[in-house]
């Protein structure tokens, strides 16, 4: 608030802080099943995750041998967005492989 004329004594300004909140994050996860294949769920992390083929074989072998394996970790919106695409590519393949999200 600025002094104004005929006013006596002084005024200070108040600065309202605006706080800027990161979105929570979540979790996309790949499921195992008996019938995908590690070559194609290798396909999956580096087209849709945008993972190298290494990283994608590591995260392949855990999704293998521990049941499922997180594939990246974005906002709500991208993460439901990265599942849908799975969903679609794999459904067009033949492939019944599960995607899921949770809080990260």
């Amino acid at each position: 608030m600025a002094k104004q004329e005929g006013q006596t004594g002084s005024s200070t300004l108040e600065k309202t802080k605006k706080e800027t909140k990161e979105p929570e994050r979540y979790q996309v996860i790949l499921h195992n099943d008996d019938f995908t294949t590690m070559e194609f769920v290798i396909e999956i992390l580096v087209k849709i995750f945008g993972k190298d083929v290494v990283a994608a074989t590591k995260i392949m072998r855990d999704v293998h041998k521990k049941g499922s394996g997180v594939a990246a970790i974005y906002s709500y919106d991208i993460a439901r967005t990265k599942v849908q695409e799975v969903h679609s590519s794999a459904k067009a393949n033949g492939f019944p492989l599960k995607c899921t999200i949770e809080k990260a």
